[in-house]
């Protein structure tokens, strides 16, 4: 079945990435990279190891990535919890500010 206009805008995807492109959401995203930027310079210039910095973007990226610290222990894993938990917090941030800019009009993607 042929994808149309109007099929793309119901979909998942399209709504996601409009929650995603709201000022709200992308002034998040920044303030998470800005955090994790920050984390890595103070973690790297801490020559002890006991640096607790990591727990910075975990918190502000939380809950969702709560959820994603019991994957296997690592650096890796631990940057694609902060990066999924930024993502799911500017999706639901972008969606309410959506929602309450447009207030009782009815939604133009739905």
């Amino acid at each position: 079945m042929p994808s149309t206009d109007a099929h793309a805008a119901h979909s998942p995807l399209h709504r996601l990435g409009q929650n995603l492109r709201n000022p709200f959401a992308l002034a998040y995203l920044g303030v998470c990279v800005a955090i994790v930027v920050w984390t890595v310079v103070v973690t790297v210039m801490d020559d002890s190891g006991e640096s607790m910095a990591g727990v910075i973007p975990v918190l502000a990226t939380a809950p969702a990535s709560f959820v994603l610290l019991v994957l296997p222990d690592g650096k890796a894993m631990f940057i694609v919890a902060v990066v999924i938990g930024a993502l799911a917090n500017a999706s639901v941030i972008g969606w309410c500010a959506r929602t309450l800019r447009r207030g009782n009009r009815s939604d133009a993607t739905r």
